[in-house]
């Protein structure tokens, strides 16, 4: 376990000091996933694609290590304790307090989103590999719901006792929350279903799809009240505020759209990144600000007031999206296939993946510091040009298989050698 116990002492600033200004949460090592207000809104926390979770007040963070892949998804349960979820099929409860997690269980592929139940008695985990969990957080026995759908997005309704799931395939289906047993279809979109936002006192529910359509139904007779469907796709970000009167919408090309409840209508549309998606949309407490994470390494917070004339994220190209055109071939495709995961310097950084300096001749597993999985522990792999091209020949999840290592493919033989020839340079041994 590598847990960052920074700022032990949590002598922060207040969040309140930057509520209604442009701030930003910087340390992370990749891009943010996910994002989670306190429900005193005094603390933040950021899931990230570096595999951490940032708790954060006043700006410092704590960091909460203990995923093996990139984390995707965490929620409050309530201001002492979280649980987080990601790409290695974990999920965690944090005690925020000590910073020590107990490990709940794992699902059989990627969590994709966490909801804790009205009465905190429960999380409930979404997968892709077609089911929801409700992982008991008073000692009783754990429900697993099968959907046999990859499951985007959850939502407790009718006070916990039923569960809405988003899945793949379109549907949007109601569960029996004591008994795990299908209650209902309760709509269907043509392309998959990504994000779902319940507001039970107005009797309404909004969703965001794989073809950009966004909707607002009525939560019990599924009868569209406003489609607010724009030329812009996927959806992959909601977000309500804690009164209700505003949602967020993120898209894949960089948007947020903030709607009015009260008539639905549009209050602000803004880019709010130069280049990339909105993957994570939050509020703060008061309603003030709109939290958002994309392929930047920080998390942006705009006020409501005047977001667009606030700073935008991604603000050059990052080197994972197009590369370097004056960079050797090798070079342009560490950029794009590696650089988001890992350095060539000294140190990790704050990564998803170890640095890649001193890689050749180096056994799997044995940089310092670094929190590896235990299938590539075991793996036995001495990393050397024969087993780079296996790796980015087959893909990491056939070479080693049960890694938690993004699937990458490098198809031509001629990237793969030009890869592995600048690889060699940041190592201080000559193979042939």
């Amino acid at each position: 376990m590598r847990t960052g116990l920074l700022a032990l002492s949590l002598c922060f600033l207040p969040l309140a000091a930057t509520a209604n200004s442009f701030f930003k949460l910087e340390g992370h090592g990749g891009p943010i996933k996910g994002i989670a207000v306190s429900s005193d809104g005094q603390r933040i926390l950021t899931a990230s694609f570096d595999n951490s979770l940032g708790l954060w007040q006043g700006g410092v963070p704590v960091w909460l290590e203990e995923h093996a892949a990139a984390a995707n998804t965490a929620a409050f349960i309530d201001d002492q304790t979280a649980v987080s979820a990601g790409d290695d099929f974990a999920v965690y409860l944090w005690d925020l307090k000590t910073f020590i997690p107990k490990h709940l269980g794992n699902h059989k592929g990627k969590v994709t989103s966490l909801r804790v139940a009205p009465d905190g008695s429960r999380a409930a985990s979404a997968s892709w590999d077609g089911t929801v969990v409700l992982w008991s957080l008073n000692g009783t026995q754990n429900r697993s719901i099968r959907v046999d759908s990859n499951v985007n997005d959850i939502a407790f309704i009718n006070g916990g006792r039923s569960l809405m799931t988003a899945s793949s395939d379109g549907k949007v289906r109601i569960w029996d929350t004591a008994s795990g047993a299908f209650q209902q279809l309760f709509l269907s979109n043509g392309f998959g279903v990504n994000t779902l936002v319940v507001d039970e006192t107005r009797g309404w529910v909004a969703y965001g799809a794989v073809d950009g359509v966004t909707r607002i139904v009525d939560l019990t007779t599924a009868e569209t009240l406003k489609d607010v469907t724009l030329d812009r796709r996927p959806i992959l970000a909601m977000a309500a505020s804690r009164d209700g009167g505003t949602i967020a919408i993120g898209d894949g090309e960089g948007y947020i759209t903030l709607l009015d409840t009260s008539d639905w209508s549009i209050r602000a549309d803004f880019r709010a990144t130069h280049r990339g998606p909105i993957w994570a949309l939050a509020f703060s407490a008061d309603g003030q600000n709109i939290h958002a994470g994309g392929l930047d390494d920080a998390m942006f917070s705009w006020p409501l007031a005047d977001p667009r004339n606030a700073p935008k994220m991604v603000a050059k190209d990052r080197p994972f999206l197009n590369g370097n055109d004056s960079a050797s071939n090798g070079e342009r495709q560490f950029q794009r296939k590696c650089s988001i995961c890992h350095t060539l310097s000294n140190d990790s950084a704050r990564r998803a993946g170890p640095t890649l300096k001193g890689l050749f001749g180096r056994p799997a597993g044995t940089v310092d510091k670094y929190l590896y999985s235990q299938t590539l522990l075991d793996s036995g792999i001495v990393w050397n040009a024969a087993t780079i091209d296996a790796l980015f020949d087959l893909g990491p999840n056939v070479y080693i298989e049960g890694t938690k290592m993004p699937v990458q493919l490098i198809s031509s033989p001629k990237d793969r050698a030009d890869l592995i020839e600048y690889l060699r340079h940041f190592s201080n041994v000559k193979e042939n």
